[in-house]
């Protein structure tokens, strides 16, 4: 992938508030006055995502209004939030885990194109040609299987293993209607194409795939053995082996189309009512520093930008073949794919 260039003075390695001053000295931060404000719409988790905001409040004196999403709700409340206040904005900030609906929203003109210069070094194929949203910190999609249950030379290494004999029976998934398994759908109806992708995900539901309400429960299933193998995000992958359970993780696909990494992303919303405190804001969030913290977290978010350190080896995305993804292509397949999957799994 290429990769925006690193300016001068970048130092990956200095310490999480050393960097962090800089950056918002850089950004003329200091002056703020205590009744400055800015509205954050976050839909990641808020464990991992509210500490990296307050600490932007303790350095800038900026207040930020965290508004959350719930786990139910999968990223689509604070969507249709937008959506519906897309004349009268109340957000600055839109902060999501999840891309496909970034990239939904953006084309339906609710952001400000705005790139930051704190992205530096982030892969352009991770950030909107149009600078509308920019990624960062992403998770990947994984098959975790047990490993008391299925011998490494026999665990599958593609997507499309999953929907084999052989897996008859043992793999589970989460809710294809929501989160990153209806990313992943819609990614799949653009990349193989329609025809090929509702085949695929015929050959599932005929494999006998267990249908469960999110990617923990799937990954709590193989953890707990109640169900040898599930496709999961690495998040949650990383959940079950820091726990130390018998599980291990596959990046799908490696020899083949590669694996689907979802950034997280984040995006200046139009109109808002404090959009200088907004730009400031997004360009604390898309900090290499910020990337590292959320690697470090249990969260194991995997950095996009050489030189931050990832949470481990495992979660290097240096090391990942990752699919090519057209997300503008991924958004027109968005229906037809969701309603496909709801016709073969949810009636």
């Amino acid at each position: 992938m290429t990769r925006r260039p690193e300016p001068e003075g970048h130092f990956p390695g200095a310490s999480l508030a050393a960097a962090i001053l800089g950056i918002l000295a850089a950004l003329g931060c200091g002056g703020e006055r205590p009744g400055d404000r800015v509205v954050a719409y976050v839909a990641h988790d808020l464990i991992y995502s509210e500490p990296i905001l307050k600490e932007f409040e303790r350095r800038t004196g900026i207040r930020v209004d965290i508004v959350g999403d719930t786990e139910a709700s999968k990223t689509t409340g604070l969507a249709n939030r937008l959506v519906q206040l897309k004349d009268r904005p109340e957000a600055d900030v839109f902060w999501n885990n999840e891309l496909l609906r970034t990239a939904q929203l953006a084309d339906m003109g609710l952001f400000q194109p705005f790139v930051p210069r704190a992205a530096a070094g982030i892969p352009q194929a991770c950030c909107d040609a149009a600078g509308r949203w920019t990624g960062f910190a992403a998770r990947a999609r994984v098959i975790l299987y047990n490993k008391e249950l299925v011998r490494a030379e026999d665990a599958p290494k593609s997507i499309f293993d999953l929907a084999e004999p052989r897996c008859r029976g043992k793999v589970a998934l989460a809710n294809p209607l929501f989160g990153t398994t209806a990313t992943h759908a819609a990614v799949l109806f653009a990349h193989l194409g329609p025809e090929k992708a509702k085949d695929f995900f015929l050959r599932l539901k005929m494999n006998g795939v267990k249908v469960v309400p999110g990617n923990a429960m799937a990954r709590n299933l193989v953890m707990d053995g109640e169900v040898p193998i599930c496709l999961t995000d690495t998040d949650d992958a990383n959940g079950a082996l820091e726990l130390g359970k018998p599980v291990e993780m596959v990046y799908p696909d490696q020899e083949g189309m590669g694996t689907l990494v979802i950034p997280n992303s984040v995006a200046l919303v139009k109109g808002g009512p404090h959009p200088e405190a907004g730009r400031k804001l997004v360009e604390f969030i898309v900090s290499a520093e910020v990337e590292e913290a959320l690697a470090r977290s249990r969260a194991a978010q995997m950095p996009l930008r050489p030189g931050v350190p990832p949470h481990d080896p495992r979660f290097d995305f240096a090391r990942i073949k990752a699919m090519e993804v057209d997300w503008s292509r991924a958004v027109a397949a968005a229906r037809e794919s969701a309603e496909f999957v709801q016709s073969v799994f949810l009636k």
